[in-house]
């Protein structure tokens, strides 16, 4: 299992989401969807995919959180026809945010929110090798602009199989951002590539619970590890969620949660239900019981 996935909360759309991306993306496909009941959101449904070989999900639980570009996808593509195949599909009934072009650092690139406000940005690789097909990617702004190279070292510290980077800086005539912060950042956790960047630009967004990174682990240890790590905002404590010192959302859930709420018993996955519902951070040893129990 993928240690670290990007999680998508939608309002309703989760199911048709996950066609969409599953259709557009090669290798990639639909690998479970579950229909949790009697939760705060009512009945919510859960959809994990794989887009080009990585892993997603998907969770349709209301209309409390909108995605935005403080995390958007980079995907890397062999060629410019792919790029513009890719967009085509991606901005369809879109926004664009840079239109579709030649810009300094590729020579074909654009950014943009799909029909559901995600964002992608989709780039030429130019011949260079790729390793990995999509990479989320931070934009650290408002409060916690000029901050990037502090909380990626800050994830490296966190994260076993981690380093930071190439670092490209904003030079002193790119204002508003300050000199010497970051342009753009590449990074790794646990063997998966990430991008960040500042910006110091006025935006009227920030990192919300819309996109959260879920951590999944195979003991309590590792739970207890990256809970005791990450968590810095004690209200947002909830259901193995937590928020960072920079106001970015994790999800740090046992392995074998997965596999539990799609179980074909519906009484089991209703018991699962209830026991993380109650939960903060988890502890595997009481989910085990609700689901034998």
């Amino acid at each position: 299992m993928q240690k670290i996935s990007p999680h998508l909360w939608f309002d309703k759309e989760a199911r048709e989401a996950s066609e969409f991306y599953t259709s557009i993306f090669k290798d990639s496909r639909i690998k479970n969807t579950t229909t949790l009941h009697n939760t705060p959101s009512g009945s919510v449904d859960l959809v994990a995919i794989e887009l080009a070989g990585q892993e997603f999900s998907l969770i349709s639980a209301g209309p409390f959180f909108k995605f935005n570009p403080s995390v958007s996808f980079l995907v890397a593509c062999k060629t410019k026809d792919e790029v513009d195949a890719l967009w085509k599909k991606l901005s369809e009934r879109g926004t664009a945010l840079l239109e579709l072009g030649e810009y300094p650092f590729s020579e074909r690139y654009g950014w943009t929110q799909d029909r559901y406000g995600l964002s992608w940005q989709v780039m030429f690789a130019g011949g260079r090798e790729i390793k990995q097909k999509i990479t989320p990617t931070l934009m650290f702004v408002g409060d916690v602009s000029g901050k990037t190279e502090e909380a990626i070292n800050f994830y490296a510290s966190v994260f076993r199989k981690s380093k930071v980077g190439d670092i490209l800086r904003y030079a002193k005539d790119q204002k508003p951002d300050k000199e010497g912060t970051v342009k753009q950042a590449a990074f790794t956790l646990e063997g998966q590539d990430f991008a960040a960047m500042d910006s110091a630009r006025e935006h009227k967004f920030a990192f919300n619970e819309a996109i959260s990174f879920m951590v999944h682990c195979d003991t309590q240890e590792e739970i207890d590890h990256y809970w005791g790590k990450l968590s810095a905002v004690p209200g947002a404590e909830q259901c193995g969620w937590l928020k960072d010192k920079y106001g970015l959302s994790w999800q740090v859930v046992p392995s074998i949660l997965g596999e539990m709420l799609s179980d074909k018993d519906p009484k089991r996955i209703a018991r699962v239900t209830e026991a993380v519902l109650k939960s903060k951070k988890f502890d595997i040893e009481a989910l085990k019981k609700a689901y034998r129990d």
